[in-house]
């Protein structure tokens, strides 16, 4: 029985250390803020959770379970809450995701818009004020 036990745990392990893996890896490899976010916000709660699940076989039924079971409840509400508040922050921000579409031009954008110009790229090079009040004139 301790056999199966192991080898169950092993996997579980191994499972969870691919999905992390697999999510470090996604992070490179995807063009944008969102899907590397959705990338590591997937996997990393997912990877996660089965090497606890693992640690928690190999721990059996004991204190040591239970703090695991602890970590996880906090890991599962905390890893999607912090993927949505990075999200809601890129988004509110004005960072649009990329749809397959032509990338738009910034000197455009800021002659139809200059309140929604990109910081850093105004003509004066400043960003601004706390105050909000522009000092270049």
């Amino acid at each position: 029985m301790q056999i199966l036990l192991d080898i169950v745990s092993w996997v579980l392990l191994l499972a969870g250390s691919a999905f992390a893996l697999i999510g470090a890896v996604g992070l490179i490899r995807f063009p944008d803020v969102y899907a590397r976010m959705h990338a590591s916000g997937i996997t990393d709660t997912l990877g996660a959770g089965l090497i606890l699940a693992g640690m928690m076989i190999q721990g059996g039924f004991t204190l040591v379970t239970a703090k695991l079971i602890l970590i996880l409840i906090f890991l599962l509400f905390t890893s999607p809450t912090s993927t949505y508040a990075l999200a809601n922050a890129a988004y509110s921000r004005g960072l649009q995701p990329l749809l397959g579409g032509p990338e738009p031009d910034p000197a455009a954008l800021e002659a139809a818009d200059p309140a929604s110009a990109i910081p850093g790229q105004a003509e004066s090079g400043s960003v601004g004020s706390v105050s909000g009040e522009d000092k270049s004139s």
